[in-house]
């Protein structure tokens, strides 16, 4: 570092903070100020250095106390500042790429310790098949057809030829990576002699051309249980895109989508219904069926005098539960119908009704005219 600032003050910690403390730091600070994140800019990068650099020290118990007693001046006079290491072995500094890499590794799938390089899975597949509600009540056995990758046959996912194997690359002598040094930095990227994967085919399989895989057009059974509902992801294990060069084929997804009901709407495992009934029905009651997702009709008892808007509950003629026991509810919204087409003796024997009619017929409409008559004065 050009200025010597405190490694506690860069890190935003007290000195007697624990590592868990400082590891905690160093990542909202690294992930706040790393150029990735900030189109490049210069000054963003050089923090960037500078808490890696610090995180560097402090994660290690030997460079800490040694910081703790001689503050920069452990690092300099051939100390470790450009290319010392009072702890022996040459610069010691892993760049900010290595650092970086140590505490996010997770998500930036690196390779530490300068082992071999790990095999990378095979990616993740997705598939979006479109059911009925009926299937989807039922559940089905059906097949897909997915263009992948999938591991050669010739050279079983190798990419060497039959009889043929790999060697170490002599560039990275098998690790993958190579690391270049920038003043007390150094910086690590993928091997350009084996692309990182450590490893050199001599003689390429013919049909892969090296690779390990091939596309292929694969068909696959699935089973869909009962109950399934929008968006329902279902997993193939190891049905995704092959591996290079062996490694582990990746999962493929399959997204369901249920296409929409000509007469169900659904929520969860309850099925919703609307049902116009003629206003006869509802002033004198009686049964409508509605039929169900399973093809057996339900029996819907209207009582007298329903109004509009009521709803009917029907215990257990819903969607059954994923993998559960037991159905869902339907639910039946009725709507009273008013004729529009009467015949000439439905016309007079409903003046004769209305001859008849006191207003203690409709309890509801009177009170909401005595009302407007109360509030006119």
């Amino acid at each position: 570092m050009s200025t010597e600032i405190d490694y506690y003050e860069l890190l935003e910690c007290s000195r007697d903070a624990d590592d868990a403390t400082i590891k905690s730091s160093y990542r909202k600070l690294a992930m706040k100020y790393h150029p990735d994140k900030n189109g490049g800019c210069k000054d963003h990068e050089a923090k960037f250095k500078a808490i890696s650099e610090a995180y560097d020290c402090l994660k290690d118990p030997q460079k800490r106390a040694a910081y703790d007693r001689f503050g920069h001046a452990a690092f300099q006079n051939g100390g470790g500042g450009h290319g010392g290491n009072p702890f022996g072995g040459g610069a010691d500094f892993g760049g900010f790429s290595d650092i970086f890499e140590s505490v996010f590794g997770e998500f930036m799938g690196g390779n530490r310790g300068g082992g071999r390089p790990q095999q990378r899975r095979g990616a993740d597949l997705r598939y979006d098949l479109e059911i009925t509600l009926e299937e989807a009540f039922h559940g089905k056995d059906t097949e897909i057809t997915v263009d992948v990758s999938s591991a050669c046959e010739t050279c079983s996912g190798s990419g060497a030829a039959p009889g043929t194997g790999t060697r170490d690359c002599t560039v990275c002598h098998g690790h993958g990576k190579v690391r270049s040094q920038q003043g007390p930095f150094v910086f690590e990227r993928a091997c350009p002699g084996c692309n990182g994967a450590g490893q050199i085919i001599a003689d390429p399989c013919t049909r892969c051309r090296g690779e390990g895989r091939i596309d292929k057009t694969k068909t696959l059974a699935v089973n869909i249980p009962a109950g399934v509902d929008e968006g329902t992801r279902i997993r193939l294990n190891g049905e995704g895109e092959a591996g290079q060069r062996g490694a582990p084929a990746g999962d493929l997804y399959i997204f369901l989508h249920v296409r929409k009901h000509a007469l169900f709407e659904r929520e969860g495992t309850t099925l919703y219904a609307r049902a116009p009934i003629s206003f006869t029905t509802a002033a004198l009651g009686g049964e409508i069926e509605i039929p169900g997702p399973d093809g057996k009709p339900n029996t819907i008892r209207i009582a007298a005098g329903t109004q509009s808007g009521r709803e009917v509950r029907q215990r257990g003629a819903g969607m059954p539960v994923l993998q559960g026991r037991g159905r869902g509810d339907l639910v039946v919204r009725i709507e009273v119908e008013t004729p529009t087409r009467l015949s000439a003796r439905q016309r007079e024997l409903l003046e004769a009704f209305r001859e008849t009619e006191t207003g203690d017929e409709c309890p509801e409409s009177q009170g909401f005219f005595a009302k407007i008559k109360a509030a006119l004065g």
